[in-house]
């Protein structure tokens, strides 16, 4: 086992994995930017180094900075955590390359799933279910117009590269197509490349459900249950939760073997996700993505199987060998805490004046901020992570609102509201919602 771990993202995600880095006696050294310097998660960490300004692209993207606080701090393996560098293969084979430890799948692994044309090809041939769709790059409108005719519309579009739902876009005639196709191409260029679309069958008012694996160090795959993140604003989850209460024993049953299999796909060392859009009323599924990384809402997984997984990823990248008969119990679910509107979802940065985070049975908090921080525009708004676990479902959603209700955050914007409002929803109470509910509320 390595001695140090050097964390290299920020926020809630970094002091989330810095305790528990700590917690198995090993040291653990932060990474930073200017802007981030009072942060919680830089006092917590036994060292920490400046990477450089606010910017992305100065300080938490530049691979040759992190890897040289590693070599300054003596820093022994890289967790890159979520977002930022987390899914760049670059960035694992450079890790690899400077003699340290990559906690995280092969980045051969990272760039099979990175592609998701490439990604719905392999899943194919591996033997799970996948939406009927384009096997080759999409490149021009004319090409979208006869894929679309082809598929059927509606038609899902979306960039190759990527995630968390950036440039995706449904397309239900050929004029919303064109629209959708723009759309997606500029995604695309952001993330460096030429135009390469995806087109899919669109699932009407369907659920967005994922499958927790681990792949552990002895190549045996496991599947840990499976999440439910339907409640989504513009295509980018706000709350999950495990189980999902729109699958049957049965589907459960067929996703999760599925899981597995698309992880032993790809030789799958760590934790990863295997997402899926479910047709709840065909109960039947098909692949949406893999991510090739620890995920946010991975705390509802935690509290229903007792599991640490940023402990388990630790393990399984020091190659410990062990057996694992993962029991899932109770009903847990995650409240995404953003600096934004509650009503139109804009970003809603400023300084913290009061943070009081809510205590008591079944509650955790995971939170990035804490009052005196300032939440900056430079970086996701996500401030904290609020989870309620109990016995039932009902019991879950009780401790939901008490502990809402109990959340004090003033100064910044914040859609603690929000989920108040969701709280008492008629289509989440009975747990039979879909991936349009939140565009409903805001409609109503």
């Amino acid at each position: 086992m390595f001695d140090s771990v050097l964390v290299a993202n920020r926020g809630e995600i970094a002091r989330r994995i810095i305790r528990t880095v700590r917690s198995m006696g090993l040291r653990a050294v932060a990474v930073h930017s200017e802007a981030d310097a009072d942060l919680p998660f830089v006092r917590e960490a036994d060292d920490a180094v400046l990477l450089g300004p606010a910017n992305p692209a100065q300080s938490y993207l530049d691979i040759d900075k992190v890897l040289q606080a590693a070599r300054t701090t003596g820093a022994q393996a890289v967790h890159p955590g979520y977002g930022f560098l987390a899914e760049n293969a670059a960035f694992a084979r450079a890790v690899v390359d400077a003699g340290l430890v990559w906690i995280g799948p092969d980045p051969k692994a990272i760039e099979q799933m990175g592609d998701k044309i490439n990604a719905r090809n392999l899943m194919e041939s591996a033997g799970v279910p996948v939406a009927a769709g384009t096997r080759e790059p999409v490149s021009d409108l004319a090409q979208a117009e006869r894929a679309a005719e082809e598929i059927g519309f509606p038609v899902m579009v979306k960039a190759a590269g990527g995630g968390g739902g950036i440039g995706m876009g449904v397309a239900r005639d050929s004029e919303s197509l064109a629209k959708a196709f723009e759309q997606a191409c500029r995604a695309a260029a952001r993330f460096g490349g030429e135009p390469a679309i995806l087109l899919e069958r669109y699932i009407e008012r369907a659920r967005h459900v994922e499958v927790q694996i681990l792949g552990l160090a002895d190549g045996t795959v496991v599947a840990l249950g499976e999440r439910d993140c339907s409640v989504q604003r513009r295509h980018q989850k706000v709350v999950e939760e495990s189980p999902s209460p729109g699958v049957t024993p049965e589907l459960r049953e067929r996703m999760l073997a599925a899981a597995v299999r698309a992880g032993e796909a790809v030789a799958y060392r760590g934790a990863g996700t295997v997402e899926c859009l479910v047709d709840a009323d065909a109960q039947d599924f098909v692949f949406l993505e893999m991510n090739t990384r620890l995920q946010v809402e991975h705390p509802v997984t935690e509290l229903v199987t007792g599991l640490d997984l940023v402990e388990q990823q630790i393990r399984i990248a020091a190659g410990e060998t062990y057996s694992l008969q993962p029991r899932v119990s109770g009903h847990a679910i995650e409240f995404r805490v953003y600096a934004e509107d509650p009503r139109r979802f804009l970003p809603g940065p400023g300084k913290i004046g009061v943070w009081e985070e809510p205590v008591g049975e079944g509650v955790r908090v995971d939170s990035g901020y804490a009052a005196g921080n300032t939440v900056t525009p430079f970086y996701d708004p996500l401030m904290a992570k609020l989870c309620v676990v109990g016995a039932t479902r009902e019991e879950a959603l009780e401790r939901g609102r008490e502990a809402v209700a109990a959340f004090r955050i003033e100064g910044p914007k914040h859609n603690l509201p929000f989920c108040a409002e969701l709280l008492d929803h008629p289509e989440f109470v009975s747990g039979n919602y879909d991936t349009g509910l939140v565009s409903r509320m805001r409609k109503a």
